[in-house]
């Protein structure tokens, strides 16, 4: 009998799914990301797994939509008996009542586990997020000047889903989630039973709808885990948050007989080191935002080509053929492509076009690419852009390889398709990874 996965996540968008993925594995957890909700035959397929992720794309549906997305999710969790339902969230939480509502996710997995309260994790330090007494600060960049998410350049200023709210219990509040009490960090600095102690009075009658944990250092990760495992055991919980509610749990977990055998032999999980492309590697680049615009900026070892956005949009065919013709023409020459749907000059804003519609053709662009010239290793920009771009592929699964930085890890791909089957893809975020990301994605090195 196969043992069940202590934790299963299932990831908002694709690009923070490879995050968690990345996470687990570093932690020496063994981990697998689908690309949807595995039959048997997949889970048969993967083995025994401490962390099963499912990549989705819910931070771009209606409540309505997220309804069809979730339920197979909360099906599987009951199935596998797993102690953990994680909901990956975007580090930044941004969300609104009408698309990629975190309270609309909550009221539809609630149901799934026994505690009738779910856990909220409010900061990844790693990724320059904090939380201090319920308000969400986020760095602008790696290494950026840190602002209140309201005032964040970038995020307040969303395309889709602005952020208008640094109070995480006030935004969570519109989405349905009306009674969110606050663990202040001060508690989990303290330590595990410091915490246990405040969590128990936090939860006592009325009974809440959630507890929003503070993250402002990421050695208060520890007792957020302790405490959150320790209630799991009792009884089936739903945790919400980025990557971070895995790093917690990680670290209250039993390993494994491999990773015991590994820490019995003094060894750690390596950071490994990319090795340099194989061959001529292609980048989508569907992120609007400054972060990716440095990126484009810095990557000098590619063939830049400028997409025309709004006729991709409209889901032009002679425009999509054309390009992928073109790219797929350099590619064939040996050349690097970086394929920009934001020309130098434009607004971060798109200039009023259709994000979902253009991130849907990004994916049937990066299809017809591939089919015409396979590739050894990619990379997607754009949380949008890279959920469509990897839904458009024959693949099943992504297992890690290596850390790229900041949010990004480069996976391998699993594929029934052997033209696909063990292609390297890097998925980012539009406000993740360091300004040299798409370089090392050519020539390699320790992120």
């Amino acid at each position: 009998m196969r043992p069940a996965p202590a934790v299963v996540y299932y990831g908002d968008d694709f690009t923070g799914a490879t995050d968690t993925l990345g996470t687990a594995a570093r932690a020496g957890l063994r981990a697998l990301l689908f690309l949807k909700t595995p039959d048997e035959a997949r889970l048969a397929r993967a083995g025994a797994l401490d962390v099963l992720g499912i990549a989705g794309a819910a931070r771009a549906m209606t409540p309505e939509e997220m309804q069809a997305e979730l339920r197979p999710v909360e099906a599987l969790f009951r199935s596998l008996g797993a102690r953990v339902l994680h909901y990956k969230t975007c580090s930044t939480f941004d969300s609104a009542p009408h698309i990629g509502s975190i309270g609309a996710a909550v009221r539809l997995l609630r149901a799934a586990v026994e505690q009738p309260w779910t856990a909220i994790v409010g900061g990844q330090p790693n990724l320059g997020r904090y939380c201090l007494f319920g308000n969400l600060f986020a760095a602008a960049g790696n290494g950026g000047e840190v602002f209140r998410i309201d005032r964040h350049p970038t995020m307040s200023r969303h395309p889709v889903t602005p952020m208008d709210e640094a109070d995480l219990r006030m935004h969570l509040a519109k989405q349905g989630l009306a009674d969110v009490r606050c663990m202040p960090f001060t508690a989990a600095s303290r330590g595990s039973d410091a915490l246990d102690t405040a969590l128990r009075q936090a939860l006592h009658s009325p009974p809440a709808d959630a507890v929003l944990f503070d993250v402002v250092d990421a050695s208060q990760l520890g007792a957020i885990g302790d405490v959150l495992w320790a209630r799991a055991q009792e009884s089936t919980l739903l945790a919400v948050g980025p990557s971070s509610v895995v790093d917690a749990l990680s670290t209250a977990m039993p390993p494994s007989r491999e990773e015991l055998q590994r820490r019995r032999n003094g060894a750690r999980v390596a950071q490994m080191s990319l090795t340099p492309a194989s061959g001529p590697v292609l980048v989508l680049a569907g992120s609007l935002s400054p972060v990716s615009a440095r990126q484009v900026a810095a990557a000098v070892s590619f063939d830049t080509v400028w997409l025309d956005a709004p006729r991709l949009a409209q889901r032009d065919d002679a425009t999509l053929t054309g390009h992928a013709d073109a790219i797929a023409g350099s590619l064939a020459r040996g050349r690097n492509v970086l394929a920009c749907t934001r020309t130098p000059g434009t607004m971060p804003s798109g200039g009023g076009l259709d994000a979902q519609a253009l991130a849907r053709a990004g994916g049937d662009l990066l299809a017809k690419v591939l089919a015409a010239t396979p590739l050894r290793r990619i990379g997607i920009a754009g949380g949008d852009t890279s959920s469509h771009a990897v839904q458009a592929l024959d693949a099943w699964g992504l297992s890690y390889i290596a850390d790229m930085g900041a949010g990004a890890s480069l996976c391998r791909v699993h594929s029934d398709d052997a033209k696909l089957d063990g292609m390297e893809i890097m998925l980012k975020g539009g406000q993740m990874g360091t300004d040299d990301v798409l370089e090392r994605l050519v020539h390699g090195g320790i992120a």
